[in-house]
């Protein structure tokens, strides 16, 4: 699922069977330069990120916690914001190969929960701040699934077959789209 992040509402999607990976429904999906695709580690996929690399597209996302990389550069941190570091990376062995371009590495510490979060991005002039903060709403394609299986009640399928469960899923979404659009 795209989220636009006008309106926090869904632009485009796609829907396969569970065995299909979503990483490799990115891999076929084209967007427009300057774009800046967030989504979690599920979706770490050194090649997908020299692709958009290539193409122009920017990607926010948390780094894997066994990424083999060296610092480049240490550029300095912002001041009383909770960030551990800013570094420029550069893969090394095989990560590298598919990946061979520099990536910005982000240490943010969350005080309220406790706990670190490293960002992974190749996006190397906005503000450190601004990358968390777009991270962060990542959150809201959560809320929107919340919301379209709380109010929606999709639990059981009239029908059965790919075709008819497809049906009831893109139905469901157009009515919550129908629900949530802001009045004009």
């Amino acid at each position: 699922m795209v989220l636009d992040h006008d309106g926090y509402l869904p632009s485009f999607g796609v829907v396969t069977d569970g065995k299909c990976h979503e990483v490799k429904v990115a891999h076929t999906l084209r967007f427009e330069p300057g774009t800046i695709i967030v989504d979690d580690r599920g979706y770490n996929d050194y090649q997908l990120f020299a692709k958009w690399t290539d193409q122009g597209v920017f990607f926010d996302t948390r780094m894997k916690n066994n990424a083999v990389y060296i610092v480049t550069e240490t550029r300095e941190i912002p001041q009383n914001r909770s960030f551990l570091s800013d570094e420029i990376i550069q893969f090394t062995g095989t990560a590298a190969k598919k990946c061979p371009y520099p990536l910005r590495k982000g240490t943010y510490y969350n005080a309220e929960k406790d706990e670190t979060f490293v960002y992974l991005t190749n996006h190397l002039k906005l503000g450190a701040t601004t990358i968390v903060a777009i991270y962060k709403d990542r959150w809201q394609i959560e809320l929107f699934f919340t919301a379209l299986k709380q109010n929606l009640k999709i639990k059981t399928f009239v029908g059965t077959s790919a075709n008819a469960v497809k049906i009831q899923i893109w139905t469901a979404l157009i009515v919550m789209l129908i629900l949530r659009r802001p009045m004009q």
